[in-house]
C-alpha cells in the first residue's frame, strides 16, 4: 500500500513552473474576463435596442455560443487557418486561440448577466435622465449601466471565477497553463495524486484571491454602506413656512393680462392599446402662470404632461415650447427636453449619485467644461429649496420629503422654461406634504411657470393662476381657482369635490 509523498507535494509550492504556469492562468482568465465583460454589455444593450435587426443579431450571438461547448470552440479556433489562412498570424498562439475562443463563448454568458442587471433598473430612472434632456447614450452612461453593473457585480464575479477555472481546458491546445504542468511532472515520476493536488491548491489560492478583490470591489459600489454626512456649520433643514404670495401677484396677472405663450399643446390624442386616454386635448401655458390640473383617477391627467415633454409621444397633435415643436430623433428631441423641466411623483432620483452629483449631472453633461460654475449653481438651488446641508448625502439617506426638494432642484439646475410636476406630494406621508409644497409656493412666488397635477387642492385654489379640470381624457372646464372652485354649474365637477369630503371648502391656509 502507497503513501502519500508530502514532502514532494509541498516542494511543489515553490516550483517555478507551476508558478509561472499560475500567473499564466490569471493574465489569460483576467484579459478574457475583462474583453468579455465589455462585449458582453455591448451585446446586452444591443438585445434591448429599438430595432429588431439588431435585437435579433444580439439574441442570435446569445444563442449560438451558448450552445457550442467550449472545448469545441478552442479545437476550432486554434485550427481556423487551415480554412482561413490569413489568421496564422493571430491564432498560431496557443495563449492567443485560448483567448479568442474563451472571450467568444464567455461573452455570451456574460450578456445575459448584463441583460438581468439592466432589466433591474426601473423604467423610471431612464425617464428622469431623459427629462433632463440626455440622450439616450449620456443615460445608459451615466444612470442606468452604473446601477446595472452593482446589480450584476456577484454574477460577474461567479463568472470569473468559472474563466479561472475553463483555463485548464486551454490545455488542449498545448498552452503551458497550471493543469498541463501538473501532467508533465506526475507523468515523470508517477505521483498523480500529489501533483493533483498541489494544482488544486493553486486554484483554489488564486480563487480565494480574486474573491476577495470581488468583495471588495461590491463593498465600495454599494453607497448603502456609507455613512450620512452633513456639512458642519449648515442649517440642518428647511422649515415648511415660506414667505406668502405677493398679495398682487394675481392682480397683475388679471389687469395685464397673460404673457407669451410657452406651451402650446393642440389637438393631443394618446392611446394605450385599445384603451383611449386623451381625446384632443388643447392647452395653453402662459410664461410666469401656474396652472393645476386636477380630476378623478384614470381621467389623463398624467398622460397629458408626461406628453408635454414626449415622455409619452402623442398618436397624434402637437406640441410646443417656445414657439418650438417636440419631436423627432432621440438627439433632437433630447435637446428640446433640457427647457421643461420635470419632477415626478415618486422623485427618481440617481440612487448611485449623492445629492449634489445629481444636480449636477445634465448640466456637467451636456456643459463639460463648465464644472465649477455647474457646481456653484447646484449648491445655489439647494440652499433654495431648504437642502445645501445635505449636498454628500446619498438619495436613500434622505426623507421622502427631502427627495422630492432635491428632484426640484435638478429640475430648475437646467433653467427649463416650464416646470412640469406629476403630483409631487402624493407619495409622501401627510406629515412631509407641506415642505414640498412649500417649496413649490415659493417658485411659483418667484413666477416659474408651472403647470402641476395635484389633489392637493389647497394648492389649486391658492397658489394656481388657472385650474384645468380634466375628465375621461377631456378638459371638462378650465379657468381661475374661484371660477372652477365656487362658481362651476358642472354637475360632474360638483361630484368630485363633493367626493373630497368638504377639502375645497377648507377655509385653512395652505403654509403659514
Amino acid at each position: 500500500m502507497g503513501s502519500f509523498d508530502w514532502n514532494y507535494t509541498l516542494g511543489l509550492f515553490a516550483d517555478g513552473d507551476l508558478w509561472r504556469a499560475a500567473l499564466l492562468v490569471v493574465e489569460l482568465a483576467v484579459c478574457a474576463w475583462l474583453i468579455s465583460t465589455a462585449l458582453g454589455l455591448l451585446v446586452a444593450l444591443a438585445q434591448q435596442s429599438r430595432l429588431r435587426p439588431v435585437r435579433l443579431m444580439a439574441s442570435g450571438y446569445v444563442w449560438f455560443f451558448r450552445s457550442l461547448p467550449l472545448l469545441v470552440l478552442l479545437i476550432f479556433v486554434y485550427n481556423s487557418p487551415q480554412l482561413l489562412p490569413g489568421l496564422r498570424p493571430l491564432v498560431s498562439s496557443p495563449f492567443v486561440a485560448g483567448l479568442v475562443a474563451l472571450v467568444l463563448s464567455e461573452t455570451a454568458y456574460i450578456a445575459e448577466i448584463h441583460r438581468g442587471g439592466l432589466l433591474s433598473v426601473g423604467k423610471d430612472q431612464g425617464e428622469a435622465a431623459q427629462a433632463l434632456g440626455i440622450p439616450y447614450s449620456g443615460v445608459q452612461r451615466h444612470v442606468v449601466v452604473p446601477q446595472a453593473f452593482r446589480v450584476a457585480l456577484p454574477a460577474l464575479g461567479n463568472e470569473f471565477i468559472s474563466i479561472l477555472k475553463l483555463t485548464s481546458l486551454v490545455s488542449s491546445i498545448s498552452l503551458a497553463e497550471l493543469l498541463l504542468v501538473g501532467q508533465r511532472l506526475y507523468t515523470q515520476n508517477f505521483k498523480v495524486l500529489e501533483t493533483l493536488f498541489a494544482v488544486a491548491v493553486y486554484y483554489v489560492f488564486l480563487v480565494t484571491v480574486f474573491d476577495r478583490v470581488r468583495a471588495l470591489l461590491e463593498r465600495r459600489l454599494d453607497v448603502r454602506r456609507r455613512r450620512a454626512r452633513t456639512k458642519p456649520g449648515t442649517v440642518p433643514d428647511m422649515p415648511a413656512v415660506v414667505p406668502a404670495l405677493a398679495p398682487d401677484r394675481r392682480e397683475r396677472l388679471r389687469t395685464q393680462g397673460p404673457g407669451e405663450v410657452v406651451v402650446r399643446a393642440r389637438g393631443l390624442e394618446k392611446s394605450f392599446g385599445a384603451v383611449r386616454v386623451l381625446h384632443g386635448v388643447d392647452l395653453d401655458v402662459h410664461r410666469g402662470e401656474v396652472v393645476a390640473v386636477i380630476g378623478p383617477s384614470g381621467s389623463g391627467k398624467t398622460t397629458l404632461i408626461r406628453t408635454l415633454n414626449h415622455l409619452e409621444r402623442p398618436d397624434r397633435g402637437t406640441v410646443e415650447v417656445d414657439g418650438r415643436a417636440l419631436g423627432g430623433r432621440d438627439r433632437d428631441l433630447a435637446r428640446q427636453r433640457r427647457h421643461v423641466g420635470m419632477v415626478f411623483q415618486r422623485f427618481n432620483l440617481f440612487p448611485h449619485k449623492t445629492v449634489l452629483q445629481n444636480v449636477t449631472l445634465a448640466p456637467d453633461h451636456l456643459h463639460p467644461g463648465e464644472r465649477e460654475a455647474t457646481r456653484t449653481r447646484a449648491r445655489e438651488l439647494l440652499r433654495k429649496v431648504g437642502m445645501a446641508a445635505h449636498a454628500d448625502k446619498y438619495p436613500h439617506q434622505l426623507s421622502g420629503g427631502q427627495q422630492q426638494r432635491v428632484a426640484i432642484a435638478r429640475a430648475l439646475a437646467m433653467e427649463p422654461s416650464v416646470l412640469l410636476f406629476d403630483e409631487p406630494t402624493s407619495a409622501l406621508d401627510p406629515e412631509l406634504v407641506g415642505e414640498v409644497l412649500a417649496v413649490m409656493r415659493d417658485l411659483a412666488a418667484d413666477g416659474t411657470t408651472m403647470v402641476v397635477v395635484t389633489h392637493e387642492m389647497r394648492f389649486a385654489r391658492e397658489v394656481a393662476d388657472r385650474v384645468v379640470f380634466m375628465e375621461e381624457g377631456r378638459i371638462l372646464l378650465q379657468g381661475t381657482p374661484e371660477q372652477v372652485f365656487t362658481r362651476s354649474g358642472e354637475a360632474r365637477v360638483k361630484r368630485f369635490f363633493a367626493a373630497l369630503e368638504g377639502t375645497p371648502q377648507d377655509p385653512s391656509p395652505l403654509v403659514t
